[in-house]
C-alpha cells in the first residue's frame, strides 16, 4: 500500500471509529430523531452541490423507487435506531455489534435470491460471528438493554440491506450523487417526524453536543465519503473493505478513552469472534478480483 493510501485508510478508519462515541454524546441531550435530522441535513447541504455540480442528483432521482429502499433500510432506519440504542449501550458495545453486518450480509443475499456458495471456512466464520455476538449479549450487555439490542439488530440487518439495493437495482449510478440525494431525503423524513414527536429541544445543548453534531455530519459523514472514494480509487474496492475491521477496535478505544466505558472478558471474546467470524465470512470476497465486487463500500454511508 502506498503512502498516500496508508494516510487515506488510516483517516478513514478514525473517521467511521467514532461516529458511536459522539452519538453517545449527542443523545445525552438531543432526541435521537433530531439527532439524526441535525446529521443527514448537515451532510446533505455539504455534498448535495458537490452532487450538483457533477450532474449526479438528476440520473440518481429517475431511480426514486429503489433510492427511497436504500434511504430508509441504510440512514432513516439504522441512525435512528442507533442513536436511540446508544441511549442504553456503551458506544464500544454498539460499535462491535455492527461488526456482524457482514454476516447478516449472507443471509440477505440468501433471501434476495442471489445465495453465494459458502465454503467450510464461511461457515465457520459464521459460526464464529454468532458465537461472539452471543457472548457480547449474553454476557457483556444487562438484561434491562436487550431492547436496545434489538434495536441494534434493525441496524445490522438495513446496513447489509442497503449494499445488496445498491448492487441489484443502482449499480449504474454515481456514488456522490447517491450519498447526496439519501442524506437529504433522510432530513426531509426526519423533518415532521421530529416536529410531531416533540423532539425539538427546548434549550440551545451544549457545546459538546454541538461539537458532536458536528463531528457526526462534517467528519463521519460527508468526509469519510469522500475518503473512501479515495481510498477505493487509490487501493481498489476489494482491499479497501478491510476498513471494516478496523472501525469496532476505533470504536472500543475511543469509548474507553473518552468516555471511560469499561472493557470487560466478554467484550474481548466477543470482539476477537466477531471480527474474526466477519472476516472469515468475506473471505471468498477478498480472493475475487476487482471487477467482481458487486457492492463497494463507498456506496455505503455506514455509521
Amino acid at each position: 500500500m502506498t503512502r498516500r493510501g496508508i494516510i487515506l485508510f488510516a483517516a478513514l478508519g478514525i473517521a467511521w471509529g467514532i461516529p458511536y462515541l459522539f452519538i453517545k454524546v449527542a443523545v445525552s441531550e438531543l432526541d435521537p430523531g433530531m439527532v439524526v435530522l441535525a446529521r443527514s441535513g448537515l451532510a446533505a447541504i455539504l455534498l448535495l452541490p458537490l452532487a450538483l455540480f457533477r450532474h449526479q442528483v438528476w440520473p440518481v432521482l429517475k431511480r426514486w423507487k429503489p433510492m427511497l429502499a436504500y434511504t430508509l433500510v441504510e440512514i432513516v432506519f439504522p441512525w435512528y435506531f442507533l442513536s436511540s440504542a446508544e441511549q442504553h449501550l456503551p458506544s464500544s458495545t454498539a460499535g462491535l455489534l455492527l461488526a456482524a453486518v457482514p454476516l447478516a450480509g449472507v443471509a440477505i443475499a440468501f433471501l434476495m435470491g442471489r445465495p453465494e456458495r459458502l465454503s467450510g471456512v464461511n461457515w465457520l466464520g459464521i459460526l464464529l460471528g454468532m458465537l461472539g455476538v452471543a457472548a457480547l449479549v449474553g454476557l457483556d450487555v444487562a438484561g434491562s438493554d436487550l431492547f436496545a439490542v434489538a434495536e441494534m439488530g434493525v441496524v445490522v440487518v438495513g446496513y447489509a440491506l442497503g449494499p445488496a439495493i445498491l448492487a441489484r437495482w443502482m449499480s449504474d449510478l454515481p456514488g456522490v450523487g447517491i450519498v447526496a440525494v439519501s442524506l437529504a431525503g433522510a432530513a426531509v423524513v426526519f423533518v415532521p417526524f421530529v416536529l410531531l414527536t416533540g423532539g425539538v429541544p427546548t434549550s440551545w445543548p451544549s457545546t459538546e453536543v454541538v461539537v458532536a453534531v458536528l463531528v457526526l455530519a462534517v467528519v463521519c459523514s460527508a468526509l469519510a465519503f469522500l475518503l473512501m472514494v479515495g481510498l477505493i480509487a487509490e487501493i481498489g474496492p476489494v482491499k479497501a473493505t478491510t476498513i471494516t475491521y478496523v472501525n469496532p477496535a476505533v470504536a472500543i478505544v475511543a469509548g474507553v478513552l473518552v468516555l471511560g466505558e469499561r472493557v470487560t472478558v466478554w467484550t474481548v471474546v466477543g470482539f476477537v469472534l466477531v471480527l474474526l467470524g466477519s472476516y472469515l465470512v468475506t473471505r471468498h470476497r477478498q480472493d475475487a478480483s476487482v471487477g467482481e465486487a458487486i457492492a463497494p463500500p463507498e456506496r455505503s454511508t455506514s455509521a
